[in-house]
Order: structure tokens, then C-alpha cells, then sequence
């Protein structure tokens, strides 16, 4: 069976490739009634966009055409097709790959399962993180859905090759690490992600991160025991991710090296609410969401196309060659692979959301319809720099 589709009650369905005329998404499931505008998701796009300081120099304007499931400025409960055109292609950097496979990509990995004859060698084809973008602009509906309960979702980067954050940060300083060009919740950490960056970027070299996600104020109960766990759901959407090679929740593998009556978390009242004390479990237990704050964790390793010289074949003699790998590429794919966790831990949460009766499954009224952008545009302007502050 194909594997391009996500969700139970709300589906994403993506296509397209690097290099092709467009990229796309189908998102089915959206109950009618919610506003929604071209602007709601270029603001998510904006911050997974390529052509800017640390980041791949492919300048694609991201602008997504919303070509259904929208009238008068809200969902009709009809699917919402997205397409994103490429703008900024240039194949001929990639001939080069098209016989010389490139070490820690896809690219033979395709050639095996697919043919050589069918192989989309420009960019990487369908396994280009070009198609995060279509996830990205899905993923800004999901956020947009979950303001009707408050759920707010935000991203960081914890650590950059050796350099790691070392310092407790608020909610609010990992919301406002959106306007950080190198996903940094603390100015002092930037610093030393950028020069690590600069440094990378001179050699020809690159470097793997760690992200962290947390969500504020997710609903409870969110889970379907015992396949659809949602930490399960939550692992199968980010492992989905290209670079991603490693996921945990709460305290992840540092349990594996404590005694139960440290990992475990303390039952206390919060304000008269039965909660926990410590959070140790990240927002999830026994595969459901806790009310706690959700706080995910996945790591990226360095890009894989770099300008030092590494070993490959020549598909063509079938000998040993080398190859340095020439176009636009991130000197750390997961800077900007923040902003695509965010979106695949909001469809995640949406859709186990709408399955949970907690986002109506088929309509919004006018009040849930109000809230739902009140709380929106509170998450727009939050962190906003001022003119003239970049």
C-alpha cells in the first residue's frame, strides 16, 4: 500500500517532488465553519522557508493556492487542496548524482526498490525534505483547529552539533525562538549556533541537532489504546521526517537509567486538579494525553549532502569514485525542521482531537468559530518583532 497519507479523522494525503512544477496536499476531515485564509498558513510556511541566513540558499517563495474546500473565507467540510509551485529549480547541479548515488541519502535506497529508469534523481525527487513544505502548510490548519481548545504548539532547537542548551527556558522563550534564524530560545545559545554554523559552512560540512517540542494546554484523553497510543501516533509522524533519527517523550532514554521512584511522577493537587509534580512522563501516560504540557523530543543528524569529498559508486563503471556534493543545501536540516515537528505533532493532535469529539467532527458554530480566531491571532502577534529589531 502507498504510504503518502496520515490521520484516521483528519487525513493529509502530499505529492509532488523537488524539482517537478508543484508540490501539494489534500487535507480531508476539516469540519466546516473554520476561518481560514491563504495568510494563516504562509505565517507557518514563513518559518520553514528556504533563501534566508543559515539555511539553504533556494529561494522558493513558499506562497501556497488554495485550491478547495474554502468559500467566504471558511471550510465547507470538503477537502482543502494546497499546491505550492517550485519557482527556483535548477536541475543541472544534480547530474552529477544522477550516477554517483550520494553517502546518507536516499538515493540508492530508491534506485534498489524503484528501478534506475524511474528514479527522480533532481533534488532528491519524493524523498527531498522539499516536500515538508505541503506538511508545514497542513500542519498551520491542525494549529489553526487546536486554538479552539487553547493548544498551543512551539519549538526549539536544544542542542546544535557539541553546543546544548544549558538553562531552564519559559514557554514563552521557546514560542518566540520562531523569530530566531537559527531556532535559538536563548540570545547567548544563538551566538554559538551561528558560529558553530559558520564554521560548518566554511569547511563544507554540516551538523545534526536536537529539537524540542512543547505543547501548552493539550486537551485530555487524547489517545486510542492500544495501537493508536498517542505517543505512538506522535513517533510514527515525526519519525516520518526526513533526517529524523531518533525520538522521546518526557524523560525518553534517561528512565532506562533510573530507579522507578525517581522516574515516576508524584499524583498531587494543582489548584484543586488532580495533577502531576514533575511531569517526568512529558504530558503522556498509558499512552494518553494527561493535561500536563506534552514535551517531545527528536533528534535530526547532519545533512547529508556536503561539499567534502566522500566515497560512492559510479553506477555506470560500477567502480569506486568520489563525490562532493555541489547545490543549495542547509548546513543543518534542523533548523527549519522545527517548524515541520511543530506541524506533524499539530496534525497528530488535531486529528485524535476530532476522533475524541473534542473539535466537532463535522461543523463549527459561530462561537467555536470566533474563538478559534481570537486565539489565533493572540498566537500570530505573540513575540512579533518590532520594525526595525532584525
Amino acid at each position: 500500500m502507498p504510504g503518502n497519507s496520515l490521520g484516521k479523522a483528519l487525513t493529509i494525503t502530499t505529492f509532488g517532488e523537488s524539482h517537478g512544477p508543484a508540490i501539494g496536499v489534500v487535507i480531508d476531515g476539516i469540519p466546516a465553519g473554520l476561518p481560514l485564509s491563504k495568510e494563516d498558513i504562509e505565517f507557518e510556511l514563513s518559518f520553514r522557508r528556504p533563501g534566508k541566513l543559515f539555511v539553504s540558499g533556494r529561494r522558493e517563495k513558499d506562497e501556497p493556492e488554495i485550491l478547495s474546500g474554502i468559500y467566504n473565507g471558511r471550510t465547507t467540510g470538503a477537502p482543502v487542496a494546497i499546491i505550492i509551485r517550485n519557482t527556483d529549480v535548477i536541475s543541472s547541479l544534480y547530474e552529477e548524482v544522477h550516477y554517483k548515488p550520494r553517502p546518507g541519502h536516499a538515493d540508492l535506497p530508491y534506485i534498489m526498490k524503484y528501478g534506475f529508469e524511474n528514479w527522480d534523481y533532481r533534488g532528491g525527487g519524493r524523498a527531498s525534505a522539499r516536500e515538508t513544505a505541503t506538511r508545514v502548510a497542513a500542519g498551520a490548519i491542525a494549529k489553526k483547529l487546536l486554538m479552539l481548545t487553547n493548544t498551543v504548539i512551539a519549538g526549539h532547537l536544544i542542542s546544535l552539533g557539541n553546543v546544548e542548551l544549558e538553562e531552564k527556558v519559559s514557554f514563552e522563550d521557546i514560542l518566540c525562538s520562531k523569530y530566531s534564524p537559527v531556532r535559538a530560545s536563548k540570545k547567548s545559545l544563538e551566538e554559538k549556533y551561528e558560529k558553530l554554523l559558520m564554521e560548518a559552512t566554511k569547511e563544507g560540512d554540516s551538523y545534526g541537532g536536537v529539537a524540542e517540542i512543547v505543547v501548552n494546554n493539550p486537551p485530555i484523553g487524547l489517545g486510542e489504546p492500544v495501537f493508536d497510543k498517542i505517543k505512538a501516533d506522535l513517533a510514527k509522524a515525526v519519525m516520518s521526517i526526513p533526517a529524523v533519527v531518533g525520538f522521546e517523550y518526557g524523560l525518553g532514554f534517561k528512565a532506562a537509567h533510573m530507579r522507578g521512584s525517581e522516574a515516576n511522577d508524584e499524583i498531587v493537587l494543582k489548584d484543586g486538579k488532580l495533577g502531576w509534580k514533575y511531569n517526568n512522563a512529558g504530558g503522556i501516560l498509558g499512552g494518553l494525553t494527561n493535561g500536563e504540557q506534552i514535551i517531545l523530543r527528536c533528534a535530526f543528524k547532519p545533512t547529508s549532502s556536503i561539499r567534502k569529498p566522500q566515497k560512492t559508486i559510479d553506477l555506470r563503471t560500477m567502480k569506486e569514485t568520489e563525490i562532493s556534493v555541489i547545490g543549495r543545501h542547509d548546513p543543518a536540516v534542523a533548523i527549519r525542521g522545527v517548524a515541520v515537528v511543530e506541524a506533524m505533532v499539530a496534525l497528530v493532535l488535531a486529528d485524535h482531537a476530532i476522533r475524541a469529539g473534542i473539535i466537532p467532527q463535522v461543523r463549527l458554530d459561530d462561537k467555536q468559530a470566533s474563538l478559534i480566531e481570537e486565539n489565533w491571532k493572540r498566537y500570530v502577534n505573540a513575540c512579533r518583532p518590532t520594525e526595525g529589531s532584525q
